[in-house]
């Protein structure tokens, strides 16, 4: 079945940086688009990054310029390069994949950007 492992978060300094991994398994996943998503405290899942299987690339306007999404097929692992953190990027960020209309997530991993 669809596994998505989300690791890499913590705690870190504003201005700071993280990468995150999501790691997947139980589809091809070099034929799939990767998106990842965040969830704030008492706020709505938002969309953060997308990768198509081309390796094309689209960024929520908050983030453009600071996070770079990518991905390695060979690892079936899709990359979230996360710099100049602020604190309003504090949230679990969650990996997802869309296969036969169905969405599958991972439990996500949890970024705190605190002095």
């Amino acid at each position: 079945q669809v596994q998505l492992v989300e690791s890499g978060g913590g705690l870190v300094q504003p201005g700071g940086s993280l990468r995150l991994s999501c790691s997947a398994s139980g589809f091809t996943f070099s034929t799939y688009a990767m998106s990842w998503y965040r969830q704030a405290p008492g706020k709505e899942r938002d969309l953060v990054a997308t990768i198509t299987a081309g390796r094309n690339t689209n960024y929520a306007d908050s983030v453009k310029g600071r996070f770079t999404i990518s991905r390695d097929n060979a690892k079936n692992t899709v990359y979230l390069q996360m710099n100049s953190l602020k604190p309003e990027d504090t949230a679990v960020y969650y990996c997802k994949v869309t296969r036969y209309g169905m969405d599958y997530w991972g439990k996500g991993t949890l970024v705190t950007v605190s002095s």
